[in-house]
């Protein structure tokens, strides 16, 4: 399987001896852990078999488990679960030394409620356990989270569980993590660790949170985030399984048992949270997230969960420069373009002057002449004729594309679908072989397992592959799919899919950016003008406070992390400068700060950028700084439109010059003189700089020293100047 090395420590304390006692370290696998947003593909194929990077993401899942030091996992399997299981059987999971996978398998479980108290009845939970969905990816390490959990369960028999999470600043604009995930707010004791708020449906309308009085007055130290990433991997005690038999109102993992807890004042249990940092993990619910994990495995942020570690049977995948994947046997032909990080599936054929660029795509496919893919996936066995376009798409199985036809951003094609010569599928449509019930369970209802009172699952003898039937009787009716099309557009439900665009595979637009950001000035407008006011109880997140405590210069820092991070996620995914000009405004307004901080953010993100990429000498960098500005010159002069916000680009290129970046200190003269050339920093702005150091201590006034003959140059130029003109 190509597995990472597996962790010693797999031993752990009884509760009722001191000495330790060899207890297996057990997980709970939740197969069927997807929701609607995946609906047209998990009609006929399972979420955790669905490929990730051309590997299913089941065996993600499990290859990390092997690793971390967990011996016996349970997978619960409930709809398609014959497939589930078919094919663990057939990747030889079952039969792993060391590492037990015991299937469990029930038709009647409609939430990860039930499904824990089917568990329960089993009794095969020994001790402290995982519980984890079969769609996480991560690469963590256990041990200091479950020593973190057994410490605290030995001094308080009420701490039944550990939350990992995350760091993950959400959009400011949209409320939306980059997972295509709602903003999450929590309230932590920052001293214990212990969770005491959780809420991830927040009325953002009236940019309040409400928060019980009991609360703050219970609790004195009390820390609220709403940047936490739930990773929705949990160390639990026994007791957690015995909670769910004794409360059947327990269907939602997060909604219900978490929110239950943290209210019940009779029981007192408690959950914790475990923070990683430099760690992975990430779980992938919607298509924005199946998009944004596939690019972090393919940047090998997942490491050692890379696609050329996780070979499986017989294919493997080579990297090669670039970010590129390739499998075994490719044919391609030498006018064919394949762009940086993108991975080629073995026995994959790609015709004439075809460019492929920032995707996936599997095996055996079948790519045409003068085909153009970008940020696509490509799943295995799919046709796509001469001069198809296909950007931000995703394309299942068995797909045939006839030649000339088009996917606009957005699209997903289920599995076996034909478009017809020369069609354009709308952006965003969902297209499938079989008809959209006019009726769709909630997300509620099909929390893990997908809807059993309107699909059926059959196993279609020929192959093995298990067919769906949708047994209402009524249906909207069915778009054409142009000539020799088969399947049917799934129009968008009055109501249901209006914000589709939140969980696409494709870019947010410059539009919705801007629709959000508007409602987001407006309803600041209102705060600011008195007319929502918060009531006692209520915080206003990212109200403004004029004490200088710790909280706020941690915001400042946040909000260089947050530019930092925007600009590099507009380098590796090519995005537009007005696009990302759009972000930083909305990152402006979420943290109250000026053109001039703008500035000197993105400053040191493009700055950081070109000291980070390859260079072997003073001039190579400096050739980077010029490429890197000169690409993002737009989007940096637009925060420079006075002297002052100048001067701050300035004294930050010092600051850097003297501590995070000192390679460039002995070209901050040639840097400087390139941005006055390039109408980057203006005369005065440099004079000024000079004029304020003036009376500074000799240690503050290095690189003015430098740029002395910069500085004389430009004192004398006028006058030059006017010499010509008289």
């Amino acid at each position: 399987m190509g597995a990472p090395k597996k962790s010693a420590a797999r031993v752990s304390v009884s509760e009722d001896h001191d000495e330790l006692v060899r207890v297996p370290l057990q997980a709970i696998l939740l197969a069927d852990s997807f929701t609607t947003k995946f609906r047209p593909i998990t009609l006929e194929r399972p979420k955790v078999l669905l490929p990730l990077v051309n590997v299913p993401m089941i065996n993600y899942t499990l290859t990390w488990l092997e690793s971390a030091g967990v011996e016996e996992v349970f997978v619960f399997c409930c709809a398609h679960s014959k497939q589930v299981i078919n094919y663990l059987e057939k990747s030889e999971w079952l039969s792993q030394p060391n590492f037990t996978v015991t299937t469990i398998e029930s038709q009647n479980s409609v939430s990860a409620g039930d499904a824990l108290r089917v568990i329960y009845e089993r009794n095969v939970i020994q001790g402290d356990f995982v519980l984890i969905s079969g769609d996480t990816v991560s690469n963590m390490s256990l041990t200091q989270a479950l020593l973190e959990h057994k410490e605290r369960k030995k001094k308080d028999s009420k701490a039944v569980m550990t939350m990992v999470i995350k760091r993950s600043k959400t959009n400011p604009a949209i409320h939306q993590s980059r997972l295509g995930t709602d903003e999450i707010f929590m309230a932590i004791d920052p001293n214990t660790k212990q969770l005491l708020y959780y809420e991830d449906k927040a009325d953002y309308s009236k940019g309040t949170l409400h928060l019980e009085n009991s609360l703050l007055a219970d609790n004195p130290s009390l820390s609220l985030h709403h940047d936490k990433q739930d990773c929705y991997i949990d160390i639990c005690s026994p007791e957690v399984l015995s909670l769910f038999t004794d409360n059947f109102d327990y269907q939602h993992l997060r909604r219900h048992f978490v929110k239950g807890l943290l209210v019940d004042d009779i029981m007192g249990y408690q959950i914790f949270v475990h923070e990683i940092r430099s760690d992975y993990a990430a779980r992938i619910d919607n298509f924005r997230s199946y998009d944004t994990v596939s690019k972090d495995i393919i940047h090998r942020w997942t490491y050692p969960l890379v696609p050329d570690i996780m070979n499986i049977g017989n294919t493997a995948t080579k990297l090669e420069r670039q970010g590129i994947y390739r499998g075994s046997e490719i044919s391609q032909s030498q006018s064919a373009v394949i762009g940086p990080f993108t991975v080629i599936g073995s026995g994959t054929k790609i015709g004439n002057n075809t460019k492929i660029l920032k995707s996936v795509v599997g095996e055996g496919c079948k790519i045409g002449s003068n085909v153009l893919i970008e940020g696509c996936y490509i799943w295995d066995n799919v046709t796509i004729e001469d001069g198809c376009k296909l950007r931000h798409a995703i394309v299942c199985d068995g797909v045939i594309m006839k030649s000339g036809s088009v996917l606009e951003p957005g699209v997903v094609l289920s599995f076996k679908v034909v478009v017809g010569q020369g069609f354009v599928v709308p952006a965003y449509s969902h297209v499938s072989l079989l008809q959209q019930p006019i009726e769709e369970d909630s997300d509620e209802e099909l929390e893990y397992a997908d809807s059993t009172s309107a699909i059926t699952s059959t196993v279609d003898k020929t192959d093995g592959v298990i067919a769906s039937k949708v047994l209402d009787t009524h249906f909207i009716p069915a778009s054409e799919l142009g000539f020799g099309g088969v399947g049917y557009v799934w129009p968008k439900c009055e109501g249901g899919h209006e914000e589709e665009w939140r969980h696409s595979v494709a870019p947010i637009t410059e539009d919705k950016i801007l629709e959000a950001v508007k409602a987001m000035e407006d309803e600041l407008e209102l705060i600011h003008d008195g007319k929502n006011l918060p009531l006692s109880g209520e915080l206003i997140p990212n109200s403004n406070d004029d004490s200088d405590d710790d909280d706020n210069d941690d915001s400042r820092d946040d909000f260089d992390k947050e530019v930092e991070a925007t600009f590099l996620r507009a380098v590796h995914e090519n995005i537009q400068e007005n696009h990302l000009t759009l972000e930083v405004n909305s990152l402006k307004l979420s943290y109250n700060k000026i053109a001039a901080d703008c500035a000197g953010a993105l400053f040191y993100a493009m700055m950081k950028y070109a000291v980070d990429m390859p260079h072997s000498s003073a001039d190579s960098l400096v050739q980077n700084v010029e490429a890197i500005l000169t690409k993002w010159k737009k989007v940096l002069t637009s925060y420079l439109n006075d002297m002052d916000e100048q001067i701050e680009v300035i004294l930050k290129f010092e600051e850097m010059c003297l501590e995070s970046a000192k390679e460039y200190a002995p070209l901050f003269t040639k840097i400087l003189h390139y941005m006055y050339n390039e109408d980057i920093i203006e005369e005065d702005a440099i004079l000024s700089w000079e004029d304020e150091k003036k009376d500074a201590d000799e240690s503050d006034r290095v690189f003015v020293k430098q740029a002395q003959k910069l500085i004389q140059w430009l004192k004398e130029a006028p006058e030059e100047d006017d010499d010509e003109d008289e």
